[in-house]
């Protein structure tokens, strides 16, 4: 299993957590807000506004949270927000990749700023990171039953898969960011609905620290998580064994 996967479902597990969803909804809402008030409130000539409504659907929000979220971003009145990416370096000298969506730069910029400065790290110039992370489509979803492994794999990479990884009934497909929509297409020609399904910041080079620097900068990492303006946090720390038992212990 790939670095990379083995965070992710680390990370989804602790998403189960009452407290964890209610910030994932918050940041849910607030995607398919901007995602309506930036390229009107149609998701079928909107594919930012879908994915956001499938992945929505995925965690299970209610269709009315759904809906009010496109309303409110189809209004004239509601802000305008802009995205906008942050670089830095954490303890240990771990590579951070922030998105955000904000309808106030300056205290987004501020806040962000703060924390690396409070918590051991420092912000790097965009661009920095380039050769660090590299755009990927992931999709998750659970197996159908009956459905043979070696088949659907086939399949997927026939559609332009890079990565196919199947444990314990939960699939993780990896693809470039040009061949998403073609691997996407292809698991609803299978009837499969995905969990999970949009591009993320993979990296491509993983940083090795040790316990004590994991755990400084995994509270820096989760305090910018709960930054309102922050819709995701990208990192490439090696998450090894003994990491990975540290922090599902402490979560």
């Amino acid at each position: 299993m790939s670095g990379h996967s083995k965070w992710s479902k680390i990370k989804r597990k602790k998403g189960a957590n009452d407290n964890k969803r209610s910030m994932i909804f918050t940041k849910l809402i607030k995607e398919i807000t901007v995602a309506a008030k930036l390229g009107g409130t149609d998701p079928g000539g909107n594919s930012r506004l879908y994915m956001a409504i499938q992945t929505a659907k995925s965690a299970n929000m209610p269709k009315d949270n759904i809906e009010r979220a496109i309303k409110k971003g189809g209004d004239k009145d509601t802000a305008s927000f802009q995205d906008v990416t942050f670089e830095g370096y954490g303890p240990g000298k771990v590579a951070i990749f922030i998105e955000t969506s904000t309808d106030n730069l300056n205290r987004t910029v501020a806040n962000i700023r703060k924390y690396f400065s409070k918590m051991g790290g420092s912000l790097a110039t965009n661009g920095t990171f380039e050769f660090i992370f590299s755009q990927k489509g992931i999709i998750v979803f659970n197996k159908p039953a009956g459905m043979d492994a070696d088949e659907l794999t086939l399949d997927l990479i026939d559609a332009g898969a890079e990565d196919v990884d199947i444990e314990d009934g939960e699939v993780e497909v990896t693809t470039a960011r040009e061949d998403f929509g073609a691997v996407y297409k292809k698991l609803k020609e299978l009837n499969i609905e995905p969990e999970t399904a949009g591009l993320q910041r993979i990296p491509k080079i993983f940083k090795k620290i040790d316990a004590d620097d994991f755990q400084k900068a995994m509270k820096l990492i989760e305090t910018i998580e709960e930054d309102e303006d922050v819709q995701n946090v990208y990192h490439n720390i090696e998450m090894t064994e003994e990491l990975a038992g540290l922090y599902e212990s402490e979560n």
